[in-house]
């Protein structure tokens, strides 16, 4: 925090395929992705992400996947830890409880950007929230959602409601 209440809110972006992507995406899809991306929210010392048990968090780059492959200065919030763990607990037990992850539509990513948008008023790049539809509008996608439907994500780190 600095003197005048305002603490920094970064976005951590991994490639889940650390690599891969960008070489087997223009064979398989037709078209180059650059990564299959997850992000965090780094905000008042920790790191905040959604995955298939809800809402976790780590110390930032605490996780299995290790350090981010990119880190996203996104500004300042004004809104204290308090007021935040707050919200985080009111979305932990509605919209982001472990039975609402789905890996198209409402992931860690989907997180992020809400969570993003509620510190600083900022989305997160529009190539992260973009990449399910760019996924599913190629054959290979479409053929492979009912399996990857099935994949809940999870880099490890704590369910900030203490459930699994």
């Amino acid at each position: 925090m600095d003197q005048n209440g305002s603490y920094p809110v970064k976005l951590y972006i991994y490639d889940l395929s650390r690599g891969m992507a960008r070489q087997l995406s223009p064979l398989m899809l037709g078209k180059h992705l650059d990564g299959i991306w997850h992000t965090a929210i780094v905000v008042h010392g920790k790191e905040y992400f959604f995955v298939g048990e809800g809402i976790n968090s780590c110390l930032p780059g605490g996780t299995p996947l290790g350090e981010p492959d990119s880190i996203v200065d996104l500004g300042l919030t004004e809104v204290p830890e308090e007021i935040f763990m707050e919200h985080l607990t009111s979305l932990a037990e509605s919209t982001y409880s472990g039975d609402k992850y789905k890996l198209f539509e409402h992931n860690c990513n989907t997180f992020s950007n809400e969570v993003a948008q509620f510190l600083t008023g900022k989305k997160i790049p529009s190539y992260i929230t973009d990449l399910p539809a760019e996924v599913l509008s190629t054959p290979f996608g479409q053929a492979l959602r009912p399996l990857l439907d099935s994949i809940a994500i999870n880099p490890g780190g704590s369910n900030i409601t203490g459930q699994r």
